[in-house]
Protein backbone atom coordinates (compact mmCIF):
# COMPACT_ATOMS: atom_id res chain seq x y z
CA UNK A 1 0.00 0.00 0.00
CA UNK A 2 1.19 3.25 -0.78
CA UNK A 3 -0.13 7.09 -1.56
CA UNK A 4 -1.18 8.12 -4.73
CA UNK A 5 -0.16 10.96 -6.88
CA UNK A 6 -3.53 12.91 -5.82
CA UNK A 7 -2.45 12.07 -1.73
CA UNK A 8 1.31 12.80 -2.07
CA UNK A 9 0.04 16.14 -3.42
CA UNK A 10 -2.51 16.60 -0.28
CA UNK A 11 0.12 16.11 1.70
CA UNK A 12 2.77 18.52 0.61
CA UNK A 13 0.09 21.25 0.52
CA UNK A 14 -0.43 21.22 3.97
CA UNK A 15 2.77 22.48 4.79
CA UNK A 16 2.15 25.58 2.62
CA UNK A 17 1.65 28.86 5.15
CA UNK A 18 -0.92 31.51 3.83
CA UNK A 19 0.16 34.01 1.72
CA UNK A 20 3.19 31.84 0.65
CA UNK A 21 4.38 32.67 -2.91
CA UNK A 22 5.16 29.46 -4.37
CA UNK A 23 5.96 28.26 -8.06
CA UNK A 24 4.55 24.01 -8.65
CA UNK A 25 7.16 22.17 -10.98
CA UNK A 26 5.31 20.89 -14.51
CA UNK A 27 3.66 18.08 -14.23
CA UNK A 28 3.02 15.65 -10.84
CA UNK A 29 3.82 18.90 -8.53
CA UNK A 30 1.00 21.35 -10.06
CA UNK A 31 -1.56 18.77 -8.74
CA UNK A 32 -0.69 21.07 -4.88
CA UNK A 33 -2.33 23.87 -6.28
CA UNK A 34 -5.77 21.39 -5.93
CA UNK A 35 -5.12 21.24 -2.17
CA UNK A 36 -5.43 24.44 -0.23
CA UNK A 37 -6.08 24.08 3.45
CA UNK A 38 -9.13 25.68 4.29
CA UNK A 39 -8.21 29.46 5.65
CA UNK A 40 -5.28 29.31 3.55
CA UNK A 41 -4.49 30.42 0.08
CA UNK A 42 -0.58 30.20 -1.97
CA UNK A 43 0.05 32.59 -4.31
CA UNK A 44 1.03 30.52 -7.26
CA UNK A 45 3.92 32.01 -9.68
CA UNK A 46 4.91 30.21 -12.88
CA UNK A 47 7.92 31.15 -14.77
CA UNK A 48 5.57 32.32 -18.30
CA UNK A 49 4.53 35.27 -15.97
CA UNK A 50 1.06 35.13 -14.40
CA UNK A 51 1.21 35.46 -10.28
CA UNK A 52 -2.15 34.92 -8.54
CA UNK A 53 -4.16 32.62 -10.83
CA UNK A 54 -6.35 30.08 -10.12
CA UNK A 55 -7.18 26.55 -9.95
CA UNK A 56 -7.83 24.56 -13.42
CA UNK A 57 -10.98 25.26 -15.38
CA UNK A 58 -13.90 22.91 -15.95
CA UNK A 59 -13.32 20.82 -19.24
CA UNK A 60 -14.85 23.05 -21.59
CA UNK A 61 -14.66 26.13 -20.30
CA UNK A 62 -10.52 26.04 -21.08
CA UNK A 63 -9.29 29.47 -21.84
CA UNK A 64 -5.76 29.01 -24.21
CA UNK A 65 -4.31 31.90 -23.93
CA UNK A 66 -4.24 31.50 -20.21
CA UNK A 67 -1.93 28.82 -19.28
CA UNK A 68 1.08 27.85 -17.19
CA UNK A 69 4.63 26.92 -18.19
CA UNK A 70 3.36 23.11 -18.25
CA UNK A 71 0.89 24.03 -20.92
CA UNK A 72 -1.92 23.70 -18.51
CA UNK A 73 -5.36 26.00 -18.63
CA UNK A 74 -5.45 27.89 -15.07
CA UNK A 75 -8.04 30.49 -14.25
CA UNK A 76 -7.57 34.23 -13.08
CA UNK A 77 -8.51 35.48 -9.87
CA UNK A 78 -8.97 39.11 -8.41
CA UNK A 79 -5.19 40.77 -8.33
CA UNK A 80 -3.72 38.33 -10.84
CA UNK A 81 -0.90 39.59 -12.43
CA UNK A 82 0.61 39.29 -15.91
CA UNK A 83 4.14 40.17 -17.08
CA UNK A 84 7.16 39.26 -19.65
CA UNK A 85 9.28 35.90 -19.14
CA UNK A 86 12.03 37.59 -17.88
CA UNK A 87 10.48 39.60 -15.01
CA UNK A 88 9.21 36.05 -13.95
CA UNK A 89 12.91 34.84 -13.57
CA UNK A 90 13.50 38.07 -12.01
CA UNK A 91 11.25 37.00 -9.28
CA UNK A 92 12.61 33.77 -9.52
CA UNK A 93 16.44 34.92 -9.12
CA UNK A 94 15.46 37.52 -6.73
CA UNK A 95 14.54 35.36 -3.52
CA UNK A 96 11.52 36.81 -4.26
CA UNK A 97 9.73 32.66 -3.99
CA UNK A 98 9.00 30.71 -0.48
CA UNK A 99 8.55 27.57 -1.92
CA UNK A 100 9.45 25.50 -4.93
CA UNK A 101 7.52 22.40 -5.21
CA UNK A 102 9.52 19.69 -8.05
CA UNK A 103 9.10 16.13 -9.26
CA UNK A 104 12.59 14.05 -9.22
CA UNK A 105 14.26 11.38 -10.73
CA UNK A 106 16.49 11.15 -7.81
CA UNK A 107 17.38 13.24 -4.43
CA UNK A 108 20.36 12.77 -2.77
CA UNK A 109 20.86 12.41 0.86
CA UNK A 110 23.31 15.73 0.86
CA UNK A 111 20.03 17.65 -0.69
CA UNK A 112 21.24 17.10 -4.24
CA UNK A 113 18.51 17.09 -7.03
CA UNK A 114 18.44 15.43 -10.34
CA UNK A 115 14.91 15.41 -12.42
CA UNK A 116 15.12 16.33 -15.68
CA UNK A 117 16.37 14.61 -18.99
CA UNK A 118 16.45 15.66 -22.64
CA UNK A 119 15.28 11.94 -23.45
CA UNK A 120 11.89 11.72 -25.63
CA UNK A 121 9.64 12.21 -22.35
CA UNK A 122 11.88 15.32 -21.87
CA UNK A 123 10.62 18.09 -23.18
CA UNK A 124 10.80 21.00 -21.93
CA UNK A 125 13.99 19.91 -20.75
CA UNK A 126 15.32 21.50 -17.74
CA UNK A 127 13.09 24.53 -18.01
CA UNK A 128 13.35 26.82 -15.44
CA UNK A 129 14.24 24.11 -12.26
CA UNK A 130 17.76 25.28 -12.21
CA UNK A 131 16.58 28.80 -11.35
CA UNK A 132 14.02 27.68 -9.00
CA UNK A 133 16.15 25.33 -6.90
CA UNK A 134 18.38 28.24 -6.37
CA UNK A 135 15.95 30.83 -5.73
CA UNK A 136 13.23 29.92 -4.20
CA UNK A 137 13.30 30.03 -0.05
CA UNK A 138 12.45 26.58 0.30
CA UNK A 139 12.64 23.41 -2.27
CA UNK A 140 10.96 20.75 -1.49
CA UNK A 141 10.11 17.50 -3.59
CA UNK A 142 7.62 15.14 -4.32
CA UNK A 143 7.66 11.54 -5.47
CA UNK A 144 7.08 8.17 -5.83
CA UNK A 145 9.14 6.56 -3.24
CA UNK A 146 10.52 4.11 -5.92
CA UNK A 147 10.96 3.62 -9.49
CA UNK A 148 8.46 1.87 -11.31
CA UNK A 149 11.65 -1.13 -11.88
CA UNK A 150 11.65 -0.72 -8.15
CA UNK A 151 15.03 0.93 -7.55
CA UNK A 152 15.69 3.77 -4.94
CA UNK A 153 14.97 7.25 -5.77
CA UNK A 154 16.50 8.39 -2.78
CA UNK A 155 19.50 8.06 -2.94
CA UNK A 156 23.33 8.30 -1.20
CA UNK A 157 24.45 10.03 -4.16
CA UNK A 158 23.02 10.96 -7.21
CA UNK A 159 24.11 9.02 -10.82
CA UNK A 160 21.88 11.44 -13.00
CA UNK A 161 22.51 15.12 -14.34
CA UNK A 162 21.84 17.37 -11.35
CA UNK A 163 19.45 20.25 -11.37
CA UNK A 164 20.90 21.77 -8.14
CA UNK A 165 23.20 21.31 -5.55
CA UNK A 166 22.18 20.78 -1.89
CA UNK A 167 18.78 22.49 -2.27
CA UNK A 168 16.01 19.91 -1.14
CA UNK A 169 15.32 20.12 2.16
CA UNK A 170 11.94 18.47 2.72
CA UNK A 171 10.89 14.85 0.29
CA UNK A 172 7.07 14.16 0.44
CA UNK A 173 6.68 10.28 -0.92
CA UNK A 174 4.42 7.67 -1.17
CA UNK A 175 5.83 6.25 1.90
CA UNK A 176 7.41 8.91 4.02
CA UNK A 177 7.84 12.60 4.51
CA UNK A 178 11.67 12.58 4.54
CA UNK A 179 14.01 16.31 5.99
CA UNK A 180 16.99 16.35 5.08
CA UNK A 181 19.27 17.75 7.92
CA UNK A 182 22.97 17.90 7.75
CA UNK A 183 23.49 16.06 5.15
CA UNK A 184 21.46 13.07 6.25
CA UNK A 185 17.68 11.72 5.90
CA UNK A 186 15.59 12.01 8.69
CA UNK A 187 12.41 10.54 8.83
CA UNK A 188 9.16 12.38 9.96
CA UNK A 189 6.35 10.41 8.71
CA UNK A 190 5.62 7.13 7.43
CA UNK A 191 3.06 4.49 6.67
CA UNK A 192 1.45 3.00 9.52
CA UNK A 193 1.43 -0.34 7.11
CA UNK A 194 5.26 0.20 6.03
CA UNK A 195 7.73 -1.03 8.59
CA UNK A 196 11.12 0.90 9.47
CA UNK A 197 13.33 -2.28 8.10
CA UNK A 198 11.27 -2.15 5.10
CA UNK A 199 11.30 1.27 4.55
CA UNK A 200 14.64 1.25 4.60
CA UNK A 201 15.09 -1.66 2.53
CA UNK A 202 13.68 0.74 -0.28
CA UNK A 203 15.74 3.89 0.49
CA UNK A 204 19.37 3.95 -0.91
CA UNK A 205 20.68 5.83 2.09
CA UNK A 206 20.69 5.60 5.93
CA UNK A 207 17.19 6.76 7.48
CA UNK A 208 17.81 8.47 10.57
CA UNK A 209 15.35 9.27 13.19
CA UNK A 210 15.09 12.50 15.80
CA UNK A 211 12.32 11.75 17.99
CA UNK A 212 9.01 9.96 17.24
CA UNK A 213 7.96 9.32 13.41
CA UNK A 214 4.48 10.19 12.91
CA UNK A 215 1.86 8.22 10.83
CA UNK A 216 1.84 9.72 7.20
CA UNK A 217 -2.06 10.29 6.51
CA UNK A 218 -4.14 8.83 3.60
CA UNK A 219 -6.42 11.20 3.19
CA UNK A 220 -9.75 11.20 0.87
CA UNK A 221 -8.97 12.81 -1.74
Amino acid sequence: MKLSPTQIAWRAAQDIADGAYVNLGIGFPELVAKFQPPGRQAIFHTENGILGFGEAPAPGQEDWDLINAGKKAVTIRPGTAFFHHADSFAMVRGGHLDVAILGAYEVAETGDLANWSTGPKGVPAVGGAMDLVHGAKRVAVITDHTTKEGRPKLVRRCTLPLTGVGCVTRVYTSLAVIDIVGGRFVLREKLASVGLGELQSLTGAELHLQGPVADLIMAEV
